[in-house]
């Protein structure tokens, strides 16, 4: 009988024989695929397209007082030719394989990390900071600690990949490889001293080691040494305690470490439901301080009410939503955590600034990316986008015969 069967599989024509469906190799990165790239994300393209454009208009309202007297203030041109260069990034990046950014994220890494080393050494110091790199010749200032959260991702979902292409997921020694990648520049961070930098740069990590399957077991003990090295952090450094003070209870203190906490929450209470209008807020006239960066999203409050608040982040939560899906369709671990470290990169800031400015968290002196003014996080951030078109383009919509193969998690396949 198994004599019969072998020679009737024998003169069975070629086109009726089973197909072996080759399992893909890790050795091709995202987006190098013969095939030409298909159309770009709607989801992400709307998102950063109504929030670059929400943030034209706030910096344009929230600058003015500045300069009062001219036709166009200074913050809000220079912010012009931000978005101008983050357009022209986008276009770049989404042209480039993501393979590329595979074999040079190291590179990129130690490249940031010697910028963070520049700055401690010939920084230009501002606010109790050294924060920022003059460019000699130019006039521009460079800050890395935007930089290298981007190169850091960039290198940990390098890493990580290895370990899911050839288990399933990442194990140990991908959290241990992880800790050496992400401890130089954190350590770089707070010694400008950047605490808030260095805290979300360990949160994405710890988020991508989670993504690529890490057993929970071996992020407990990384967790615990975050927490007690924050609290040790927050207890030996006077600026930081200042504002856990001022969160703690602002009214209290009103006029020392919970003003700008007191003077956000007063936006929002004048603003209420529809806002005042967009050019009449008052708290922007140096009652909010740092209006046109760390708290916009107060004076957003304030002008467009509670209506512009959810818009603004109903359009961060679109762009979460659109690249996790990009996330979760890509065809390699690479390409997969690579979507999900730029989708936090945005995310995670955004939600930072927003819990800040109401009173969730401490302040931190964060940006709300695309909103806020400020060159250096609206860039890397269209570097974000660019790179999440790039592999949406050429990921197709998986099937779920594929997804059964997925890792334990369900969040990365092999």
């Amino acid at each position: 009988m198994i004599r019969r069967i072998q020679n009737a599989r024998k003169d069975a024509p070629r086109s009726d024989r089973p197909k072996r469906v080759r399992r893909a190799t890790a050795v091709q990165g995202a987006g190098d695929a013969p095939e030409k790239p298909g159309p770009l994300d709607g989801g992400i393209v709307a998102a950063s397209a109504l929030l670059a454009g929400g943030g034209i208009v706030m910096v344009y309202s929230a600058t003015a007082p500045l300069a009062m007297g001219r036709a166009l203030p200074p913050h809000f041109i220079r912010h012009l030719a931000a978005v101008f260069a983050g357009i022209v990034c986008i276009a770049v990046v989404v042209r480039v394989p993501i393979g590329v950014w595979r074999r040079f994220a190291l590179p990129l890494w130690a490249l940031g990390t010697a910028l963070l080393v520049w700055t401690l050494t010939a920084g230009i110091e501002a606010n109790g900071a050294q924060r920022w790199i003059a460019l000699p010749g130019t006039g521009l200032r460079l800050q890395a600690a935007e930089f290298v959260k981007w190169a850091t991702v960039l290198a940990i979902a390098a890493l990580c990949a290895r370990f899911v292409d050839r288990r399933g997921a990442a194990g140990k020694r991908a959290v241990v490889l992880a800790a050496a990648v992400m401890l130089p520049p954190s350590l770089l961070l707070l010694a400008q001293p950047d605490f808030g930098s260095a805290a979300v740069l360990a949160a994405i990590v710890g988020m991508l080691l989670f993504v690529a399957g890490v057993p929970f077991r071996h992020l407990l003990a990384p967790v615990v040494v975050a927490g007690v090295g924050a609290a040790g952090y927050i207890a030996t450094h006077p600026y930081a305690m200042a504002r856990l003070r001022g969160f703690v209870d602002p009214w209290s203190r009103a006029r020392q470490e919970g003003f700008q906490l007191v003077q956000s929450f007063i936006a929002f209470g004048r603003g209420g439901v529809l806002g005042v209008g967009i050019g009449d807020g008052r708290q922007k006239l140096y009652y909010l301080p740092e209006a046109h960066t760390d708290f916009v999203l107060s004076v957003v409050a304030e002008e467009l009410g509670l209506v512009g608040v959810l818009v603004v982040l109903g359009a961060f939560a679109a762009l979460v939503v659109a690249g996790t899906r990009i996330a979760v369709r890509a065809r390699e671990p690479f390409g997969q955590l690579l979507a999900f470290g730029m989708t936090a990169l945005i995310a995670v800031p955004a939600v930072v600034n927003a819990a800040v400015v109401m009173g969730v968290v401490p302040t931190t002196g964060f940006t709300l990316p695309f909103i806020s003014f400020g060159a250096n996080s609206l860039i890397m951030c269209s570097i974000a986008i660019g790179i999440l078109l790039r592999i949406g383009s050429h990921d197709v919509r998986v099937s779920r015969r594929r997804i059964a193969s997925a890792s334990h998690r369900g969040l990365l396949r092999t």
